[in-house]
């Protein structure tokens, strides 16, 4: 009894940086306990600040900076526990359409390009009516200020020639631009970077840079999957050439600020069949999410697979979901949807289209701690008792997009804000269209209810 005594003495008599580190390195569920233990520890864990940390620790400096520009631009005070809690339960999304000032906004489109880079959305190329390829890039920030209203610029960048279905992340401030199709059927294997400036005043600037990767390129693709991770950019699946699907994984490394690069494929024991359409979302450290797409048979696909590209031989997961007696624990298959990391390290599936073409207006949450905090050395890994836990509905607020595919989603600094615009969507058939076809130009501004 003495001997317990003299442990609770020295725990207590602690050093408050030493509590807080401590602290610091605890799940969540930890720190609460810890926190009933004495007054103390109970008074450490109410600071503002120590949340703050936490926040910074689970969501990224990131978020919480850009979180922080927000709510300043708003005059809001963050309560950052609340904040947490909130984040990790919400529920729901609000759905705003926005509008082009003076009726200016690029035409409609499909699978384009669309990032959030320097407070500024970018928008490149994608399909248009009757089967054309777009070569057209866009501009419009969305910082502090933005009230609702895009400034949408066009400008003469000199860059990629014209193409629908390529890859295109943002690496810093950074884009990273790979492959797609043009409307000749030709596959693209070209690899470019833009570099994008936008001051105070919001004058914007954007030059295209075509990258001398060497010969060790991946083949010519389109309707392939890319993400980044870190300073590189991952690339996985597509159609090639002679219309083949493809199941492979490149790597592409940047060097000395993006002045150059290399390429080269990862092979791995196991890999996800070949697919187009779907999905790669980066979700922290060197790990990557691939989900949904379609397979060579044109069956649509909604598996869930984990790659790791650090240590010395990367490898996929196939996360194996068991949702028999559970009959909306997940998403349905789906091919071209999009897939968002958003605040608090959760990734945002909205839309897509099924083997029948018929077209999706659903939002799913993933939760990718269920996985993380799993650790396995198989090639398959049984989510079936996580499986409620990983995947969440959301109510939806608002106006409510139409049912689109090929659209395209991109988060903002803090991930609590999502633009997503254009995509195939549902309606009557022009004659100029192509069979099925109907081309969106809208932008919507999705937010996390909190």
């Amino acid at each position: 009894m003495a001997e317990a005594k003299n442990i609770k003495s020295c725990i207590t008599r602690l050093a408050h940086d030493h509590i807080f580190y401590i602290l610091h390195l605890l799940p969540i569920e930890s720190i609460l306990s810890f926190s009933m233990t004495c007054k103390r520890f109970r008074t450490a864990v109410s600071s503002d600040g120590f949340w703050q940390s936490i926040c910074r620790r689970d969501f990224g400096s990131s978020s919480v900076d850009g979180l922080l520009a927000s709510y300043a631009a708003e005059c809001r005070i963050i309560h950052w526990k609340q904040l947490y809690q909130q984040v990790s339960q919400f529920g729901s999304v609000s759905c705003v359409r926005l509008a082009g000032k003076d009726g200016i906004s690029p035409i409609p489109r499909a699978s384009h390009s669309l990032n959030c880079v320097a407070d500024c959305l970018v928008l490149f190329g994608g399909g248009c009516e009757g089967g054309r390829h777009l070569d057209d890039t866009w501009i419009t920030h969305t910082g502090n200020g933005f009230q609702h209203v895009l400034l949408w610029q066009q400008i003469n960048s000199g860059g990629p020639t014209g193409r629908f279905g390529q890859s295109c992340s943002v690496i810093g401030d950074r884009l990273v631009l790979f492959g797609g199709i043009n409307d000749k059927g030709k596959r693209q294997n070209d690899t470019w970077i833009g570099h994008v400036i936008c001051n105070e005043k919001q004058a914007i600037n954007l030059s295209w840079e075509l990258l001398d990767v060497g010969p060790n390129a991946p083949p010519p693709r389109g309707a392939h999957a890319g993400c980044c991770v870190g300073e590189k950019m991952v690339i996985h699946g597509g159609i090639d050439i002679d219309g083949s699907r493809l199941n492979d994984t490149w790597l592409l490394d940047l060097r000395d600020g993006g002045r150059s690069a290399t390429w080269h494929e990862i092979i791995a024991l196991v890999s996800p069949p070949a697919r187009s359409g779907h999905t790669l979302t980066w979700i922290g450290g060197t790990l990557v999410i691939l989900f949904g797409g379609r397979g060579n048979g044109y069956e649509v696909h909604n598996d869930l697979w984990l790659f790791n590209i650090g240590g010395e031989y990367p490898e996929w997961v196939k996360l194996v979901c068991d949702t028999s007696n559970v009959p909306v624990a997940m998403p349905d298959p789906r091919v071209g949807h999009s897939a968002t990391l958003i605040l608090g390290g959760q990734v945002l599936i909205y839309g897509g289209e099924d083997s029948q073409m018929h077209r999706k207006d659903d939002f799913w949450v993933l939760d990718p701690s269920v996985i993380l905090a799993i650790r396995t050395r198989s090639h398959a890994l049984n989510l079936k008792r996580s499986s409620r836990k990983m995947w969440k509905r959301l109510k939806i607020e608002g106006h409510l997009p139409s049912r689109r595919s090929f659209h395209r989603a991109c988060a903002n600094q803090s991930g609590q804000s999502i633009y997503l615009y254009g995509g195939m969507v549902d309606g009557p058939t022009q004659l100029a269209e192509a069979v099925g076809l109907r081309f969106d130009g809208d932008m919507y501004l999705v937010k996390l209810l909190l």
